[in-house]
């Protein structure tokens, strides 16, 4: 009696070797798992990409060597910021609370401008 021919779910050849196999090959089964996950991904490299552009406009705003700026709220709007999205928050000994992305940080010190701040490393506050 022969058993039955069992198909790649991803490109439908069939496959050979282990019966409980469901791909052909690597490439199929990377396929198949990109394709399930690819709404979960992109949703995920969106806000990446977003949280990276914010981090890119705190950066252009501070030399090498400077680790504070004040900048105009509208400033940051036209460079593009978007303030919803930020990787943490740091409350200092005062209680302000600066928005970080990644290492680089705002705190709003009224309506129209902020403080832009470079953490010098995880374990220091602000």
């Amino acid at each position: 009696m022969e058993a039955s021919i069992k198909l790649c779910i991803t490109c439908r050849k069939p496959i050979k070797g282990r019966t409980d196999k469901k791909y052909c090959n690597d490439y199929c089964r990377n396929s198949y798992n990109n394709q399930v996950h690819s709404n979960c991904n992109n949703y995920i490299r969106h806000i990446n990409s977003l949280l990276q552009k914010n981090r890119r406009i705190l950066s252009a705003l501070l030399s090498e060597t400077s680790t504070q700026t004040k900048i105009a709220h509208a400033q940051l709007v036209e460079r593009g910021f978007l303030f919803q999205y930020s990787t943490h928050h740091v409350s200092n000994k005062k209680g302000n609370l600066y928005h970080f992305c990644y290492e680089f940080g705002y705190l709003a010190l009224n309506e129209t401008s902020y403080l832009v701040v470079r953490r010098k490393n995880r374990e220091s506050s602000h």
